[in-house]
């Protein structure tokens, strides 16, 4: 495994890039294609079908309990916590295409203003060109969403959503509402590690296949641990 730490923005967020994580992404990616088909979202602004990894699941849900052993160390190293609770894990593919979006997916999003909250992304099977940016909301400087700072954020960047062409697509680059202050490219078997109140949206080039077959579809893992 080779480990980077990147800081972003005023706030200088950290953010862990891992490559070679696993050592072994065709297996991993073999055990979402034994859960598939996924089922859609539910309640969620994610665009696309993800598939829930529980105890049910053992094969999977033994990669969920390794993956969390491994990443450990370098969570303690760059987010100052003693430990972490596993709240989710899951298989996800990007199916919905760029004139299909709702508002809310053509910005950046947050996972939680609970500052604990942290996010995994371990990039399985994905297109070249794609990966994950990060933001700065320009109209109130926000870049990592708090319990102080969520209600204006949200009324504003809604406000925003209102505005933008309907056929904006996926979020690429900055634009009028949002700088963009880091990136990182998908790159297969790289984790990274970021706060889930950090500002940031998938990198999806718009000739992508947006299948909903994970052996040909932006296939990921996608992990939420509360630090503590």
């Amino acid at each position: 495994m080779k480990p980077q730490l990147l800081r972003v923005g005023e706030s200088q967020s950290p953010i862990v890039i891992v490559d070679g994580f696993s050592g072994v992404v065709a297996r991993v990616a073999a055990l979402a294609d034994e859960l598939a088909p996924f089922p859609p979202i539910q309640g969620n602004y994610f665009p696309g079908v993800r598939r829930v990894i529980t105890q049910a699941d053992p094969k999977a849900y033994g990669y969920v309990h390794e993956a969390c052993r491994q990443a450990a160390p370098f969570i303690g190293g760059a987010f100052d916590v003693k430990g972490f609770d596993l709240a989710e894990a899951s298989f996800s593919i990007v199916t919905r295409p760029p004139n299909e979006l709702q508002t809310q997916q053509r910005q950046p999003h947050f996972d939680s203003p609970d500052q604990n909250v942290l996010a995994l992304l371990h990039y399985l099977r994905v297109p070249s060109g794609s990966g994950t940016a990060f933001y700065r909301h320009k109209a109130t400087g926000v870049e990592r969403v708090t319990e102080a700072n969520v209600d204006r954020f949200v009324t504003t960047a809604r406000a925003e959503g209102a505005r933008l062409p309907k056929d904006s697509g996926y979020m690429h680059g900055t634009d009028d509402f949002y700088e963009q202050i880091g990136v990182v490219e998908a790159v297969p078997d790289r984790m990274i590690i970021y706060h889930g109140s950090l500002l940031h949206s998938g990198v999806i080039p718009p000739d992508m296949v947006f299948s909903d077959d994970p052996r040909h579809g932006r296939l990921t893992a996608n992990f939420f641990l509360r630090g503590r």
